[in-house]
């Protein structure tokens, strides 16, 4: 199996990171000043001063494990707790029909809606009652939702996060002059070996891809939860084995990475070279997957909740990233995948 993570190295030490008890005095004044009693305003404890956080608008501290959506790092520059940041609630786009149609670069078609949840259906029809067998695991085409105004409100939520984290939609994996080029892309380099993804899940796949382009939308909603960010919750009833979506951003070498704070970032490819190894950043562009919140499966609690698998396969001699679910997943249900997948490395000693 593949050896996924959604972050790509340990965080710094304390040391490195500048961590405690203060990571950027803002004057002589405050240079002189003692934290050395500051608690947390999560936990009240003043235990693991070296991952203590200070405000740098009210000097309150917080543990970066207790704060909701929990920092890996100490941020660069300046960093003010929620209260000090007033981070309301995003508002939802007032965007009309035309408006997301354009957002997404959605394709106008006159081919009817109920015609395209039709085709769909008959792709689960066509591969008959081994579909859902275990032991062939098969992959299910997402169930668009019917109703064209709720699918509206389901791209329009997905719109809201990208403008709000300042990124584009993207449903393709791209590559930028200065980053991997796409030859680099080369399934074959994996260390291990890739599972290559067969005739009918490939199918499949681009059944959802062109589905999405016509405007089809996967039955999911992107939320904002104060404790935990911008989240997903499945807006119907998703079966066991449906491809939920694409991890999707640009693609770039993981030497060019190891610096970077960002927690978004997936595995693409780990080569028996490292200088091979990519990852997909999905920082300025990005779909739905960069909001969907991984868990720790190393604990009892995260893999109750998770009911998404992220897998990578060779499609067509390229790594792909791919989110599953794992499990049949409740109208509602917010979605969890593997944050540790096969390795150890990310401190999620600290997540519930």
């Amino acid at each position: 199996m593949a050896s996924l993570r959604k972050r790509t190295q340990a965080p710094k030490p304390a040391s490195e990171a500048k961590i405690a008890p203060r990571k950027r005095p803002r004057s002589r004044k405050r240079e002189s000043e003692d934290y050395s009693e500051t608690q947390c305003e999560k936990c009240g404890s003043g235990e693991y001063p070296s991952e203590l956080l200070l405000c740098d608008g009210c000097d309150r501290g917080f543990h970066l494990f207790c704060l909701r959506p929990v920092l890996v790092a100490v941020p660069r520059g300046s960093w003010f707790c929620p209260s000090c940041s007033n981070q309301q609630n995003p508002q939802n786009l007032t965007l009309v029909q035309t408006k997301i149609v354009d957002f997404f670069r959605i394709q106008r078609s006159s081919q009817p809606v109920e015609k395209l949840s039709q085709e769909c259906k008959k792709k689960r029809r066509r591969t008959g009652g081994l579909v859902m067998s275990k032991k062939r695991r098969k992959l299910l085409p997402f169930i668009p939702t019917e109703d064209s105004d709720r699918r509206l409100e389901q791209m329009a939520s997905l719109a809201t996060a990208l403008n709000a984290t300042g990124a584009e939609f993207s449903n393709e994996l791209t590559y930028t002059p200065g980053m991997a080029p796409r030859s680099a892309n080369c399934a074959t380099l994996e260390r291990d070996g890739m599972q290559v993804m067969s005739k009918d899940d490939t199918e499949t796949l681009n059944l959802c891809k062109s589905m999405m382009e016509r405007g089809e939308w996967p039955p999911l909603m992107v939320v904002f939860d104060p404790r935990e960010g911008f989240t997903v919750e499945a807006d119907r009833c998703i079966r066991d084995l449906t491809i939920i979506t694409e991890y999707i951003g640009d693609v770039d070498f993981l030497k060019n990475r190891e610096h970077d704070n960002g927690d978004s970032m997936m595995t693409l490819l780990t080569a028996a070279d490292i200088s091979e190894s990519l990852v997909i950043c999905p920082d300025k562009r990005s779909n739905i997957a960069r909001f969907i919140n991984g868990i720790n499966n190393h604990v009892q609690g995260g893999k109750k909740k998770q009911n998404v698998k992220c897998l990578r396969f060779d499609v067509n001699g390229e790594c792909r990233v791919l989110l599953i679910a794992s499990r049949d997943i409740r109208k509602g249900e917010r979605l969890y995948y593997d944050y540790n997948g096969y390795e150890n490395e990310y401190p999620t000693e600290h997540f519930v």
